[in-house]
């Protein structure tokens, strides 16, 4: 299969998450990206099981407390995400706080409530439907300290040396050039502010069947690094104190739910097992003093 251009890429995921804001598809990140299925808890760790058609259900499985889930307003939580990077973040009265590829706005909405009025949120997306949605959740929130901004994230429209913290879930395995992403957090972030974030990577390299896929770009598999090289891109960009938090492999996943990309991967790994391909993790990092 063709390989994609960047430009190809990026109106690929603007497609399918403008799609997801408008309410036409299910969404197409994370856990739910391979659609609904009656999993059998033992065949997959908890919180992969029962999730696409119940966005609370996800937001559980993934780190979300129902007190985070009571707190958002209208429809923030999409059920995308991987993760959930507010409740790694650390996050402290009057801190400024920038989420990358902000969605509908749920982590914002969580962040905004832990830096509290002196505190500021600044949320990029480079789907306008996606800041719409956003926007209009905000109208119904109490939050007067966010503010979503349409852009991408290896050119944030965001100043220089501004941040405190840096959070993103399960987004930037969907950037064509990640090396540039984390240059661009490097830059945001004031010396000493860190990042948060929720992600997906490869352990090992994929079949040539799925590696350039646009489905799987979109579901957040073919686009990822391998872990190492993440890592690696993450040191330099001159960030520090690299750690990585939390792993959980997603191969039991595609075997458990229904959906294009479930077929996909069935069609190429027929005896059901794609364990050690694909996992979840948490990083945090740090920009020196």
């Amino acid at each position: 299969m063709k390989e994609q251009t960047p430009q190809e890429i990026k109106d690929n995921v603007k497609q399918n998450y403008g799609a997801v804001a408008r309410g036409g598809q299910k969404s197409c990140c994370g856990p739910s990206c391979c659609g609904a299925g009656d999993a059998d808890s033992q065949q997959v760790s908890a919180f992969l099981t029962s999730y696409a058609d119940d966005p609370q259900s996800v937001a559980k499985k993934i780190g979300y407390t129902d007190a985070d889930l009571a707190a958002l307003p209208g429809e923030a939580n999409l059920g995308l995400g991987c993760g959930n990077p507010t409740a790694m973040a650390g996050l402290e009265p009057g801190q400024t706080v920038l989420d990358l590829g902000s969605g509908a706005g749920m982590d914002c909405f969580l962040a905004a409530a832990r830096v509290g009025p002196g505190g500021r949120v600044i949320g990029v997306d480079m789907t306008a439907d996606m800041i719409a949605k956003a926007n209009e959740n905000l109208k119904q929130s109490q939050f007067g300290n966010i503010e979503f901004r349409l852009g991408e994230i290896e050119s944030l429209p965001v100043d220089s040396d501004s941040v405190d913290v840096v959070i993103s879930n399960c987004v930037l395995n969907l950037v064509p050039d990640k090396a540039q992403a984390f240059r661009e957090i490097f830059r945001v972030l004031r010396p000493g502010g860190r990042m948060a974030v929720s992600d997906i990577v490869k352990l090992r390299a994929l079949p040539d069947a799925i590696e350039n896929d646009p489905e799987a770009l979109s579901a957040c598999i073919s686009g990822a690094l391998m872990e190492r090289d993440y890592l690696d891109a993450i040191a330099a960009a001159g960030l520090e104190q690299i750690t990585v938090e939390s792993k959980e492999d997603f191969g039991a996943m595609f075997f458990v739910t229904e959906g294009p990309v479930s077929d996909m991967m069935r069609g190429v790994f027929p005896h059901g097992k794609a364990d050690g391909y694909i996992a979840s993790i948490k990083v945090t990092a740090r920009r020196p003093d």
